[in-house]
């Protein structure tokens, strides 16, 4: 039986992105642990067949003595469950994962579900650690042992073309997969136009023009709804605070609804959904919408322009281009019959490229080509 640790942040995450993976492998003769950060979701897991390893990990990486902490907890975790292949999932996993495997037996299997805060951003901390995290990448992948997963054609790109990883170590899986018989179209009609922004609550995930597009169509009283469905994320140096999040709602510029834990109701209140991220790895939440039949607006950017192709199940805007954005949606709002046909494209495309019986197959093949 080979044994496959997952490495990943957060628990809710596994749930949601990879808990459907590690059920199919089970089926297929496979043995799972994962290491993670524990809130709310072991019983869960466990029942799954999952044997869960508690990872004391902060995000942020602020604290030295708390970095030092995880790092030996990954030791610990590795030595524990002696795996054949460890799956590490985001940056920091990766990297520490790759410390402890460097010399032993160990395949190593790492899936980037986008390039992140280092690579995004244009403040002072960012363009100081983004060199020092590609020539760390690239010693990590001198080792002929680890392969890498991406979900986007622009991420793999930019892997190969700054000589960090050669070709044939680097798979392309696009996104986590979706759920299509529990996000499925709701045909009851609308009673209003409602458009949602779902995500963490970050500067980079479009808020602000989010924003904008709303006070726009309140400006020209044109009666639609605009939604911030997601709360902030501590963790993250874009979060955005509770205090600006709750005062947007209480001046009637926008309804901030939270963190949802039913998303498939969700869409199924909403017309449109508007995403105008800044960068993405394949945006799980755009899946879901796609899913439910829901056109889509974003800009052209890594990520978005995997799922939503212009023109087809909704509209890219330029990037940063508020304007263009705001056009698109009132394409959407005003003529009902291309809103739903743009919905249906999308449901029949996710279908066919996106359902999680794909993408999990697609993983399971590079753990074969390894063990």
């Amino acid at each position: 039986m080979k044994k496959i640790l997952f490495i990943v942040t957060e628990d809710w995450y596994f749930v949601s992105h990879r808990l459907h993976i590690a059920i199919d492998a089970i089926s297929k003769g496979y043995s799972i642990s994962l290491l993670t950060r524990i809130s709310k979701h072991k019983e869960l897991i466990e029942r799954s067949g999952v044997e869960v390893i508690e990872w004391n990990i902060n995000r942020s990486g602020a604290n030295i003595f708390s970095e030092i902490r995880t790092i030996y907890s990954t030791f610990l975790a590795i030595k524990q469950s002696n795996p054949d292949i460890v799956h590490a999932v985001a940056l920091k996993p990766l990297i520490y994962s790759a410390i402890f495997t460097r010399y032993s037996k160990v395949h190593n299997v790492f899936a980037l579900g986008g390039l992140g805060f280092i690579f995004s951003s244009e403040s002072l901390r960012a363009k100081v650690l983004k060199p020092i995290i590609i020539k760390t990448l690239k010693i990590i992948f001198k080792n002929t042992k680890n392969r890498l997963i991406l979900q986007n054609l622009d991420d793999k790109n930019f892997f190969i073309e700054n000589k960090i990883i050669k070709n044939d170590k680097v798979f392309l899986i696009r996104g986590s997969g979706v759920n299509t018989s529990e996000y499925y179209p709701d045909i009851k009609p609308k009673s209003s136009n409602v458009v949602i922004l779902p995500a963490r609550m970050l500067w980079n995930k479009g808020v602000s023009e989010f924003i904008f597009c709303a006070k726009k169509f309140k400006k020209n009283k044109i009666p639609v709804r605009f939604c911030l469905v997601g709360g902030p994320d501590i963790h993250n140096p874009e979060s955005i605070s509770v205090k600006e999040l709750e005062q947007w709602n209480k001046e009637g510029i926008i309804e901030w609804w939270g963190e949802q834990k039913n998303m498939p109701e969700v869409y199924s209140k909403a017309s449109i959904v508007c995403f105008p991220s800044y960068r993405e790895g394949l945006p799980k939440s755009l899946l879901e919408a796609a899913s439910c039949a829901l056109p889509i607006v974003a800009f052209d950017v890594p990520g978005c322009r995997e799922i939503v192709k212009d023109g087809f199940n909704g509209f890219l805007s330029p990037f940063k281009e508020i304007d263009s954005l705001y056009i698109a949606l009132s394409k959407l709002i005003e003529d009902s019959e291309l809103s739903k046909k743009m919905g249906l494209n999308g449901r029949d495309m996710v279908l066919s490229e996106f359902s999680q019986e794909i993408i999990s197959s697609q993983t399971i093949s590079v753990w074969e080509e390894l063990v």
